[in-house]
């Protein structure tokens, strides 16, 4: 295990594929690219492919909100950081930051809450003791560090007069 908080263990590059009609990375991707963050940050707690095979279990995503905070572009680096928010026998609350590599800027952050299911059954149950104990660790670490003001947010408008209708 690491003290590292929070967790860098991905990275990744703006691939063509990834650009729309704007010139910029188009939404659809940056889920694409913050579910490989994940798969990083899954296999680095043992959620990976050996244990699902092993266990016959997997993590369902039940909730996640993207926050968009800077453009990026075709071959831009990207970095990005894991730090978990909190966890119970069958949930796991994350959140990602996504920076540039090379200029810092912090791109787009993804808030993310996930169930452990059983594949065979298709129902949430809890994760095996090894994995709870993995995340006893990292959230002695994590849980230092102060609380990301995209976490926890909603989505609405400004209070004022209705538009529209």
């Amino acid at each position: 295990m690491t003290d590292q908080a929070p967790l860098e263990i991905y990275r990744a590059v703006v691939e063509p594929d990834w650009i729309d009609y704007n010139g910029h990375m188009n939404v659809a991707y940056y889920v694409l690219v913050f579910d490989r963050a994940t798969d990083a940050f899954l296999d680095f707690l043992g959620l990976d492919e050996a244990l699902r095979d092993a266990a016959g279990s997997s993590t369902f995503s039940v909730e996640a909100h993207i926050t968009y905070q800077r453009e990026v572009v075709e071959g831009d680096p990207l970095r990005f950081t894991t730090q978990l928010l909190g966890y119970d026998a069958k949930r796991i609350h994350y959140l990602h930051r996504m920076y540039h590599a090379e200029d810092g800027f912090l791109a787009s952050t993804v808030e993310w809450m996930t169930l452990h299911v059983d594949l065979g059954s298709r129902k949430v149950g809890p994760m095996p003791p090894q994995i709870l104990s993995r995340l006893a660790e990292l959230m002695a670490s994590h849980g230092e560090l102060p609380w990301p003001e995209e976490a926890g947010r909603v989505i609405r408008r400004p209070a004022g007069p209705a538009q529209g209708a």
